[in-house]
């Protein structure tokens, strides 16, 4: 299976325009992308779920909310 990139995960995530909490952003990365999913960023690969959603909260890329969290565009890098 290919790695998908946490690009596509903030992309799910601001397309789905719900807050999430980790356990439940970890359940809809799994039903989206599969069990046996691997994930990368710019600067980490071989990646399961809840890595990503670890490495991406370390990162900043989450904007704290009342119910949860969400991502925005901007947090997404473009290079």
């Amino acid at each position: 299976m290919a790695s998908v990139h946490g690009h596509d995960v903030l992309t799910m995530m601001i397309d789905s325009g719900e807050p999430y909490t980790e356990q439940r952003l970890v359940a809809a990365i799994t039903a989206r992308y599969g069990e046996a999913a691997r994930f990368h960023t710019c600067s980490a690969s071989d990646l399961t779920a809840a890595e990503l959603v670890a490495f991406l909260a370390a990162r900043g890329k989450f904007i704290p909310l009342e119910e949860g969290f969400s991502t925005h565009e901007s947090k997404i890098c473009r290079h």
